[in-house]
This record gives C-alpha cells, sequence and structure tokens, in this order.
C-alpha cells in the first residue's frame, strides 16, 4: 500500500481543519483520474502517491477512475497498464474501480436537467465560429446567435445528436453562463460534442461524449469525493467544476477541488504528446524505454516504488510551479538501491593483464563478500588465475597527480583479492596499449592492510561470463528540453550505450530477472525482466554511482577522454533546504530547542518554524518583531510571503527596516489600521527609504479610512474616471462591477475597508 506523506503541507492542513470541523463527517475520499490515452509517467507518480497517501494517513480512500470520455484516443493497452503501475506504486482502490463510461447515463440526464432549466443550449455553429466569440482575457465573448434557443428546441436537437443524426461537428451543447465573464472557461463552455467512434468498453451505444470539465465535477459526485486533488493548470476551471455542481446538486459530500504544483523534471519531457512522438518515431524502444520518464520506463530501468516515494517526499508539495532538479531523483534512486544491491564484478571495456608470477593453468576460487565489510550477509566463490581483465580506463601510461589506479611500477589491490604492480606495457599495432604484464604478493591476500593506490575491480579472463550490458542516461542533454524550438533537437545522443565487450563474474550468470546489483566501481545495475532468461540475464544500468553531469560545463554529455585524468571525488548528496536545516537542528541543541518553541509555544506552521528558525539572524529579526507587538502567526506570514521577496536576497540585518520596525508595521495591518492592501505598499516604502512604519503610515496617507464621506468622494472619482465602464454596467455588463471597485480602491491608495467600498459603489450604480 502506498506511503501516507510523512509530512505536513498545505493540503494536509486542509484535510485536518475539514476533519476537526466535522465537515462530510470526517470522511476523506480522494481519487486518482487518469485518461487512458497513454502511459503513466513520474509526473504521474507524484499524484498516485499524494492521493493514496492523503487517504491512508486519514482513514479514508481513493478511487482509480479512468477519465475514458475521448474514444479517439484511448485503448485497452494503456488502462492495463495504468492499473499495473497504480499497484507497483502500491495503490490499493479496492473496490471502487471506475470509469466515466460508467457515468454516460447519468450525465446525459444531467445535461437534459439543465437545458430544461435553461442553464444550456445545443449551439449549431462551427469551431470556428465558437472560438471566434468566446473572445480573449483582453476582450469579452459574444453571444452565440442560438444562445436563446427554446429549452424545448435545445432538447430536441440534444436528443437528436444522442440519436446519430448529426455528423461530427454539426452540433454541440454549451453551458449558459455568462459570455462576458473574466473568466475565459466560464463563456459558455462546451458540455458535450459529437464524436462518432467506437469506445473501448461501451462500443457503439454513443456517439456524443462529455468534456472533460463537464464529467470530472459529477464523477466526483456520484462517488463521494470529498477532497478532489488536480495540479495547477487546472487552477482556472475551478470556477467551472464548482458551477457545475452547483447547478447540478444538492451533494453529499459535496466534492472540492484543491490545486498543487505538477511535477516538472529538468532532462525529460512529461507531454503525452511528445512522449508519444518518441515512441512512434522510434526514437525510443516504447513506452517502456528504461529511457523515459514513464513508470513502466522507470521500472524496467530497475528504479523501485520506495525510491520514488522518498523522491515524492524530498521535493514536498508546492503550491507555485518550478522544475525540480533531476539530482533529487537520482539521488533518492541511488539511496534506496545502495542498501538493497549485492556488490559483484563486471568490467564493461576490459584491459587484458597477465600475471606472470602466478603459476600457469592453476586457478583459485576466492571467497568473496556480496557486502563488503559484512562477511555475514553472504558470500562467493570467484576464480582467480594467471589471466585477469580490469577496466581499461583504470590504467594511464602517464597518470595525472594523485592518481589512484593502476600505471606503470605501481600497485593496486584487486577488490577482494590480491596486491599486483604493473611491470610492463604489451603494445599492438600503432603504440595502442593492449595488455599489461604484472607481477602479485601472495602475502597480501592475507593481509588487508597492505598498502596500495587503490582498489580495482577485475574478472578472470576465460572463466568469466559475458553478457548484454546496456548503459543508460539521462535522455535529454539540457534540463529544459521544452524550452528548445523542437525537442527532438536535444536528444543526448549518447543516452544509450551498449558495452559489448563485458565480462561479469561466473555468479551473475545466474542472476533472476528482475533482481538488483550494484556492479563495484561501474553503477547500479537491473536484470532486464523483460528479455533476460534464466541463466543469461541482460542488464540495464539503472544509475551511475556518482552524478557524471554535476561537474560538466558543456551542455551535452562529454566524451571518453583520450588520456586518464584524475577520478573526480562522489558527488555530494543532493538534499533539499529542509533536509540541510533537518540536520542543523539535528547537531545543534539551540537550533532544535528555537524550531520547537517557534512551532509548538507560538503555533506556526512547519513549514515557517523551518524557515524562521534556521538562521540565527532570521530568527533574531522575527524575535524583535514579536518584541514590538506583532502577533507570531501574522509576523512569520508577512515575513515568508512578502518580506522575503521584497529583500532580494538581501540580508535581514541590512535592510533599512529593523526587526522592530518590522513588528510595529505587523501590528499596524493586524490592528486595522492599515488595511493588507495599503500595508504591501507601507512594506515596500519602509525597504526603499527606511523610516517608522507610523510615520510613513501618516505621510503616505495609508490609514485605513473608515469615513464614509471619504470613501464616497473616492467612488465618486472613480465613476468618474471610468464613466464608460459604470454606463456599460448600468446596461447590464454586471462583471464590470470588479473593475469598479477596484478603481475605486486605487482612488484610495487600498487604505478603505474593501466591503464598505463594495456597498458604496452599489449604492452610487443603483
Amino acid at each position: 500500500m502506498a506511503d501516507a506523506p510523512r509530512s505536513q503541507n498545505f493540503l494536509t492542513e486542509i484535510v485536518e481543519r475539514d476533519i476537526a470541523a466535522g465537515v462530510n463527517g470526517g470522511l476523506v475520499v480522494t481519487r486518482f483520474p487518469p485518461e487512458p490515452n497513454g502511459y503513466l509517467h513520474i509526473g504521474h507518480a507524484k499524484s498516485i502517491l499524494l492521493n493514496f497517501g492523503l487517504a491512508r494517513r486519514y482513514g479514508g480512500r481513493t478511487h482509480l477512475r479512468f477519465d475514458d470520455t475521448n474514444p479517439t484516443a484511448e485503448d485497452v493497452e494503456y488502462v492495463e497498464s495504468i492499473e499495473a503501475d497504480v499497484r507497483w506504486l502500491g495503490g490499493d482502490w479496492g473496490e471502487h474501480l471506475h470509469f466515466a463510461s460508467d457515468y454516460f447515463e447519468r450525465m446525459y440526464q444531467c445535461a437534459e436537467r439543465l437545458i430544461r432549466e435553461g442553464k444550456a443550449f445545443v449551439d449549431s455553429q462551427s469551431q470556428e465560429a465558437i472560438r471566434e466569440q468566446r473572445g480573449s482575457f483582453e476582450r469579452p465573448g459574444v453571444n452565440s446567435p442560438c444562445r436563446d434557443r427554446p429549452a424545448a428546441e435545445s432538447l430536441d436537437l440534444f436528443r437528436r445528436m444522442r440519436a446519430g443524426e448529426f455528423p461530427d461537428g454539426a452540433c454541440v451543447l454549451r453551458a449558459r453562463i455568462d459570455m462576458g465573464h473574466e473568466n475565459v472557461l466560464l463563456r459558455d463552455p462546451l458540455l458535450y460534442r459529437i464524436r462518432h467512434a467506437r469506445h473501448h468498453r461501451t462500443g457503439d451505444a454513443w456517439c456524443i461524449y462529455p468534456m472533460y470539465d463537464y464529467a470530472h465535477p459529477l464523477e466526483d459526485a456520484f462517488e463521494g469525493v470529498t477532497h478532489s486533488i488536480c495540479t495547477l493548470e487546472f487552477e482556472s476551471n475551478r470556477a467551472l467544476y464548482d458551477w457545475v455542481l452547483d447547478n447540478l446538486g444538492p451533494w453529499d459530500p459535496r466534492p472540492r477541488q484543491y490545486e498543487f504544483a505538477r511535477l516538472a523534471l529538468g532532462y525529460t519531457v512529461m507531454s503525452k504528446r511528445k512522449l508519444l512522438q518518441l515512441v512512434a518515431e522510434k526514437r525510443v524502444s516504447g513506452w517502456d524505454d528504461p529511457r523515459m520518464p514513464t513508470l513502466a520506463g522507470l521500472r524496467r530501468r530497475g528504479v523501485t516504488p520506495e525510491a520514488l516515494r522518498e523522491f515524492t517526499e524530498i521535493i514536498g508539495v508546492a503550491k507555485n510551479n518550478s522544475v525540480v532538479d533531476i539530482g533529487k531523483l537520482e539521488y533518492a534512486i541511488r539511496g534506496d538501491l545502495e542498501g538493497r544491491s549485492p556488490r559483484a564484478l563486471a568490467v564493461l571495456n576490459p584491459l587484458p593483464v597477465l600475471l606472470e608470477t602466478w603459476p600457469a593453468g592453476e586457478v583459485r576460487e576466492l571467497e568473496v563478500p556480496w557486502w563488503p565489510g559484512e562477511p555475514g550477509r553472504g558470500v562467493r566463490k570467484v576464480p582467480f588465475g594467471r589471466e585477469l581483465l580490469i577496466e581499461r580506463e583504470d590504467f594511464s601510461e602517464d597518470p595525472p597527480k594523485d592518481w589512484k589506479r593502476l600505471a606503470p611500477g605501481r600497485e593496486v589491490r584487486l577488490a577482494g583479492g590480491y596486491v599486483i604492480r604493473c611491470d610492463e606495457v604489451v603494445r599492438g599495432e600503432g603504440g595502442a596499449v593492449v595488455a599489461l604484464r604484472c607481477s602479485h604478493d601472495p602475502a597480501s591476500l592475507a593481509d588487508p592492510s597492505r598498502r596500495a593506490a587503490g582498489t580495482l575491480n577485475w574478472v578472470h579472463a576465460t572463466r568469466s561470463a559475458s553478457a548484454p550490458v546496456r548503459l543508460y542516461d539521462r535522455l535529454f542533454s539540457v534540463e529544459q528540453p521544452d524550452a528548445a524550438g523542437d525537442f527532438l533537437t536535444v536528444l543526448n545522443p549518447d543516452s544509450f550505450k551498449l558495452a559489448p565487450a563485458a565480462r561479469l563474474e561466473p555468479a551473475l550468470a545466474q542472476a533472476e530477472p528482475g533482481s538488483r546489483w550494484q556492479f563495484l566501481r561501474q553503477g547500479y545495475f537491473y536484470a532486464d525482466p523483460v528479455e533476460s532468461r534464466p541463466g543469461a540475464p541482460v542488464w540495464n544500468r539503472t544509475i551511475p554511482l556518482k552524478d557524471t553531469w554535476a561537474s560538466r560545463g558543456a551542455a551535452h554529455p562529454e566524451r571518453e577522454p583520450r588520456r586518464p585524468r584524475k577520478e573526480p571525488a562522489a558527488a555530494a548528496p543532493r538534499r533539499s533546504r529542509a533536509e540541510l536545516r533537518a540536520e542543523a537542528r539535528a547537531s545543534d541543541p539551540a537550533l532544535a530547542a528555537r524550531f520547537s518553541r517557534f512551532r509548538e509555544a507560538l503555533e506556526l506552521a512547519e513549514e515557517e518554524a523551518d524557515l524562521l528558525a534556521a538562521e540565527p539572524a532570521t530568527a533574531a529579526f522575527f524575535e524583535e518583531a514579536l518584541a514590538a507587538g506583532a502577533p507570531p502567526r501574522p509576523a512569520a506570514r508577512w515575513l515568508a510571503n512578502e518580506l522575503a521577496g521584497l529583500a532580494g536576497g538581501r540580508p535581514l540585518g541590512s535592510l533599512p527596516l529593523s526587526g522592530a520596525g518590522f513588528g510595529r508595521f505587523v501590528a499596524l495591518v493586524e490592528t486595522g489600521r492599515v488595511t493588507p492592501a495599503a500595508g504591501k505598499l507601507l512594506l515596500s516604502t519602509l525597504l526603499e527609504r527606511g523610516g517608522e512604519p507610523e510615520g510613513l503610515v501618516s505621510e503616505l496617507g495609508l490609514e485605513k479610512v473608515t469615513d464614509r464621506g471619504a470613501v464616497e468622494a473616492a467612488v465618486a472619482r472613480a465613476l468618474e474616471t471610468r464613466r464608460a465602464e459604470a454606463d456599460r454596467y448600468r446596461a447590464g455588463e454586471k462583471k464590470l462591477f470588479g473593475v469598479l471597485v477596484g478603481a475605486a480602491m486605487k482612488e484610495i491608495q487600498g487604505a478603505a475597508d474593501a466591503a464598505l467600498v463594495r456597498q458604496v459603489l452599489q449604492e452610487r450604480l443603483g
């Protein structure tokens, strides 16, 4: 079962608030509603884990529901792959497997109700005409000539649409809302369209299909969903979500939609259209190509569900979109595989080594632990003899400073084996190095303290096994491929390489398909579950041991160097700021105590306490604000949401506003002397020129205006300057009321009570 979220976020706070208030009787029902028109990707994993995790955390349930309202793009293959992916991540929907098509008849009956109540109409115009009439953000829409059709006529046309009398595109059903609405999505949106296509579940029973924005809220309501969690691009759709439910209710429970930031991952594309293009054009081997960000591709690459859960925990749940560093995903993958992967010997680009001091024909079985340093976790026998293989990149004739591998005259230890010394270089045609002649120290096997430059992986030359080894890397060579004119032009040419001469220790020939291993000093590898056979594994590299991209200056992966260079140090694990702050608290009792006080005594949210307690300067600034009379929670919000942004990265101690001055500013807003809107102007002025908050309030005329006469004067000025909008409002364009409120608030510099302004404005407008 999917793990519940381990940390607090704004969604857990919403759920806990609802439970505490007894909303829906404390019931928590979420859903994951994919469209079966492609394979799920890592962005969906975040949503799956969030929805299933929230419900599990609060004793609720999660539904798996397929939004199968577009028969031309959907397929049973996608349904089956999605079910497999959700199960793989631990999602358990129990008996709650649903399809939008389960509700087609109920949705149709709801649409007829809207028509009968004058809230929907059939539009016979072309799609181009409807699109043009809808207007834009800059200009209002224009009513359709079909908008005032009698309900009986629209009902007849709608039933004939269902009966198949019209071709595709001949008619649509639209909601009758407001063609002048500032939210373009509410300008008489489409509810149904004609589509003569066979549906993978209902066959030819239907030739009209509901639009997503109509179907989605109804599906939630039919199923009793309480918290409908969507990604941020659906924020504007929430108004239509609510319109559908409000006009077709009542509902118990009544679903509510909440939005969170979708996952945008560096060096990756998430668009289904682009992923389908990669598959269709054979840029990859299929939806489950290990380079793809699909869950099927990640699974075939060897990534575990636990690694994805850890990744989603690291990045958290945010309200604002941003590109997540792919290094965080790779860090989570490495951390997960490190504890579950036995260490094995493999050489991917072999260089022969002849031990001239070893008896010819003699092969000795060395006992090597699967987990170096932990012999209690098992050992195996590895053949060792006169003819060995090491990695070609582990030898240099002209080594750089601090070279810790093999070079002429230098010694290294072979992992789990002897110390050897390079005595002679064997060259082939053209002078290329083709082999090394070495000697070994017989006593070094039993003497782990015997010094050597470094430790190398190796295998026996003739008793090792060959196997296909596929080296996968990031699919794109730039962090944001979507920003390129053509995303295909920034495909990484080195995202897949085959190691044709790879040799592996004999035990790996018996590796089970689907097993995970660390090839010493190479990376983590996975026995491909599709192409591997018993006794003949095919290996996919899940991830290298180190982040080889962090030190690259160029956009494209650098090619193999012509001569060995100093081995780069292992990249430091990538940790989030929250993790770094948590580590600091763990090692500093004073920090931990401050965090605890902010969290518990002052009742700050965890994120706020974490931020404010992290640095002594920030904490001191905040403490000064509290001492000056600022309430803790408002002070925390103003500091985190406004002051930090206005500071632009400057240390708080360098600002012309002291902590005490900031506290007095917050108190002015919280006591009602200054409105929040005027408070933003006041705060920016304080940061520009300094001064005392109280004095600037008077100087700038920002003190909250409660005098009705002053408000009436401001409204009069606004109506004079916005005479045209006022006349249009009186003529029926009610959407302009917000524009006029804004004009009045501007006249009074945001310093008046908004409710009083609205009241006076309504009176003046009649």
